[in-house]
């Protein structure tokens, strides 16, 4: 069977996406991050279309790529022009790309309506395009726009469209769902007339999201004999997005067994870590394979049944793709779960142990309060260390002082902390503004530390969450707050828990800094 090549279109329909705005330096990162995973090809954007990406082209060029071939992105020349005469494809061939993909119109809607244009007229336009890359020695992707819906209203005319694109030269056919509204079973079985009509002519899908099935009908056109998968690393795209390459890759390699990017996707996870934190995005934490709770155990029948047989509740070991296996903690843990916990932290520690029990009192007491570790892992783990005496503080607050002032006085800021810590016996004092009180005083404790501790500019606050305990007390009811920090590779959650919201924001913050602090010290070999 054809090896199934990945191109990847996360800086061009990827970009499209709403909330995203890469600058040139993203567009760069992003291209060495997928090279370094592996991935065939890489859709760059138009070179023509704004001068972000003209100046982008310009110096990708200094790139030098050890697996991707670089793809410049452009449309068929326009009606009525010649193909030499025409911006959009002189800026194509400027760009000096290895490879470019072409879009053309393949259903009449979209010829008679959007064009202005006869049947013919496409053709040519299509067919001029094609041949005059291919006489410039590029290989030329030919997406087919609109195909699915194309055929479904006049096969003869689709499929006309595809002919002429490989009579052309075309290297690949690409087959749009632009929509994204084809069922995978309509993907598959009009696929598979495509691969038999064409068998000498590498055929790709490209799926848009509207219906939530890109991945399956892109396994589905891989089952009708696709042997190119286009889409976008994480999944970003025009409207709901386009197939998710992070999903999409281990599924074509673990369940359809096709040779893909070969047997190592150890990278896949921080991979994707580092593509969300470049689009400045948060990962969601149930995504498939990467996402924090693709391996997380909760119930007390499924998290034994782990312990005793991996596959008995996984469907591929974690470290496959580079993630981990997570056993949440809450009021329905017992021994075993505690145990398969601390596999992590303290390996030697049995169920039959006394700290096992001492950790267990603790959790509940712990809880009682208001404290949940479902989801604040290192709050966890910080707490089995210090009752196993085995961590130490890497700083000590003095004080923190907080106010606030509305209106705020510039517009934006709104806060004022000021914080005085300790470390090894040096005092440090800093002071920040913020938008509200919680992110002055994040912003004036790491000021602080990084005195002492300069790693910690690579770590930022991503998520923020409250949660009132009770509501009896009104504005005096307990609260619970959960913190997600990221340093760009992992991400790690910590709660606190008080009547004074910025009291259990400070006690999530220093958490957050601490697990940071004793896990960089742990890989220097320090502790």
């Amino acid at each position: 069977m054809k090896k199934i090549e990945i191109f990847d279109s996360s800086l061009r329909d990827g970009a499209q996406s709403e909330g995203i705005s890469f600058s040139v330096r993203d567009k760069l990162s992003i291209v060495e991050t997928l090279d370094e995973f592996g991935v065939h090809y890489i859709e760059a954007g138009n070179p023509g279309s704004n001068p972000k990406d003209i100046e982008f082209f310009e110096k990708v060029k200094e790139l030098k790529l050890k697996n991707s071939i670089l793809c410049a992105f452009g449309s068929t020349r326009r009606k009525k022009i010649r193909v030499e005469e025409d911006e959009n494809v002189v800026s194509l061939l400027k760009a000096d790309t290895p490879a470019v993909a072409i879009f053309g119109k393949s259903w009449n809607l979209h010829i008679r309506e959007i064009l202005k244009a006869t049947e013919e007229e496409n053709l040519a336009m299509i067919y001029d395009t094609v041949k005059f890359f291919k006489e410039k020695n590029k290989e030329v992707i030919f997406d087919a726009e609109h195909f699915f819906d194309g055929y479904k209203s006049d096969i003869n005319c689709a499929m006309s469209v595809l002919t002429t694109a490989a009579k052309a030269g075309a290297d690949v056919l690409a087959l749009c769902d632009t929509n994204g509204g084809t069922s995978p079973s309509e993907i598959y079985e009009i696929t598979k007339v495509v691969t038999s009509t064409f068998p000498n002519t590498r055929v790709a899908i490209h799926c848009h999201n509207d219906i939530d099935c890109a991945v399956a009908s892109s396994m589905m056109a891989v089952e009708g004999g696709a042997t190119q998968v286009q889409g976008t690393f994480i999944g970003t795209g025009e409207r709901c997005g386009n197939a998710d390459l992070s999903i999409l890759i281990p599924n074509i390699q673990f369940k359809m067994k096709r040779e893909c990017l070969g047997n190592d996707l150890s990278q896949l996870t921080a991979t994707v870590m580092k593509v969300y934190e470049i689009s400045n995005m948060i990962p969601p934490s149930n995504k498939p394979y990467s996402g924090a709770s693709a391996f997380a155990h909760k119930g007390g029948m499924h998290i034994d049944g782990v312990d005793k047989c991996k596959n008995s509740f996984e469907h591929i070991c974690p470290e496959l793709v580079g993630n981990k296996r997570r056993y949440l903690m809450s009021e329905m843990s017992g021994r075993t779960t505690i145990i398969s916990k601390l596999s992590n932290i303290a390996p030697e520690i049995k169920k039959e142990s006394p700290e096992t029990k001492q950790i267990l009192d603790k959790l509940k007491e712990l809880e009682h309060q208001g404290y949940q570790f479902e989801s604040a892992d290192a709050s966890f783990e910080l707490m089995v260390l210090n009752a196993l005496g085995r961590f130490k503080p890497h700083f000590r607050l003095n004080m923190y002082k907080t106010s606030g002032e509305h209106p705020a006085p510039d517009g934006e800021m709104s806060a004022f902390a000021l914080i005085k810590v300790e470390v090894d016996g040096k005092t440090e004092t800093s002071a920040s503004m913020g938008n509200g009180p919680v992110n002055a005083l994040d912003q004036a404790l790491r000021k602080a530390l990084a005195i002492f501790y300069p790693e910690l500019k690579d770590v930022h606050l991503t998520d923020y969450k409250v949660r009132v305990l009770s509501g009896d007390q009104a504005t005096a009811s307990k609260v619970r707050v959960l913190i997600e920090n990221t340093d760009g590779k992992d991400i790690w959650t910590t709660v606190g828990v008080s009547t004074d919201i910025i009291e259990a924001s400070w006690f999530a913050l220093e958490d957050a800094i601490e697990y940071y602090l004793f896990h960089l010290e742990k890989e220097k070999g320090l502790n």
